[in-house]
């Protein structure tokens, strides 16, 4: 499998994670890695990471890649200087040239998978970024109508129904129609790219205790619980609303297939507390299949040589998963198996 992949800020452990995932020859020989970055930026990282050992393959085109090697295409400026830890509108642009080249080839099917290293969102605003993150901007790019942002963790799946706004925005944003688009998204990611026969999702409330029966708010009763509703009507098996404190706190999260949270912190502190360092953010609804690590930019470790890349290669392995997953839904559903019941020959040689 091909799997590109993107620097995020080049003043970060995104390059770091990369370089010690692929000095791994075992991955080399699962994949084939087509990193969207300069030459100058990777003898950088191997020179502070004293890495030697490391099959690179520098090109300036995917179709040159090569099994077996990290293929890297030239796609950024090789007069890039990197300042680890120092937010710049010069590493904002590297990249978003990172991001958009790989995009465009990914479009172009070159390469099978995406997988995004972190970006720093001051500085790739910066360089011209009109996005809130890369969920937004993969789905701006495919015309999609909507996309859910996935956290995949150890026997933990949480979606978000309101992502990147501010808090005080949250309450507005939350309406019926989009927890049950939200709750579309996740019921048929769980079904194609995560092979779950008959999904269960918990739909998490937004006020503490979930409202307490209107005490402390009615999005439970006007908003939330109809969304739950409308779903069961249509096959999907969803339940709540759930209180999030007790729901994580209790373990009630391991009877499900899915979470849906209803804002970004609702969703991403508990997951981030039980899976943080091997998870994984998907963005689902997308035709095209895109990871990324749990982790941001790391500026407080960047060029230490103290990034795990634990996340990354469980961003890869994911990536790998959900397409292989996709194309044996597809597969099945183009082709249903069809039993024949026992011939009669079989039936009486029995008796």
């Amino acid at each position: 499998m091909r799997v590109g992949l993107t620097t995020g800020d080049p003043n970060g452990i995104g390059v770091e994670t990369i370089l010690k995932t692929f000095q791994d020859d075992r991955m080399l020989n699962l994949i084939t890695p087509i990193l969207y970055a300069s030459e100058n930026l990777i003898e950088h990282n191997m020179k502070v990471l004293q890495i030697e050992n490391l099959n690179v393959n520098v090109i300036d085109s995917v179709d040159k890649a090569k099994k077996g090697k990290l293929n890297v295409v030239k796609s950024c400026s090789e007069e890039f200087k990197v300042n680890e830890g120092e937010l710049s509108s010069e590493a904002g642009t590297y990249s978003f040239n990172s991001l958009k080249n790989a995009v465009e080839d990914l479009a172009s099917t070159k390469f099978d998978v995406l997988v995004t290293a972190p970006i720093n969102k001051d500085a790739i605003t910066q360089a011209g970024f009109k996005f809130p993150g890369h969920t937004e901007y993969l789905a701006d790019f495919a015309n999609a109508d909507d996309v859910l942002m996935f956290l995949i963790g150890e026997g933990l799946r949480i979606g978000i129904v309101t992502g990147h706004i501010a808090l005080k925005d949250v309450a507005t944003k939350l309406t019926t129609s989009a927890i049950s688009s939200k709750l579309k998204l996740m019921y048929d990611s769980l079904l194609k790219d995560f092979g779950c026969s008959t999904p269960k999702i918990a739909v998490l409330g937004l006020n503490p205790h979930a409202g307490d029966n209107g005490l402390m708010g009615n999005e439970e009763k006007n908003v939330i619980s109809p969304a739950i509703k409308e779903a069961n009507s249509k096959g999907i098996k969803a339940f709540g609303p759930y209180a999030a404190d007790g729901f994580f706190g209790s373990g009630a999260y391991k009877n499900f297939d899915g979470v849906l949270a209803m804002y970004h912190d609702q969703g991403l502190a508990p997951f981030k507390a039980l899976s943080f360092g091997r998870g994984v953010n998907f963005t689902a609804g997308l035709q095209i299949v895109r990871t990324s690590p749990d982790h941001g930019t790391g500026f407080d470790i960047a060029g230490k040589n103290e990034a795990s890349a634990d996340s990354i290669r469980a961003a890869i392995f994911l990536a790998s998963d959900v397409r292989k997953n996709r194309l044996q839904h597809r597969e099945i559903t183009n082709n249903p198996l069809k039993i024949s019941p026992p011939k009669r020959e079989y039936r009486d040689s029995k008796r």
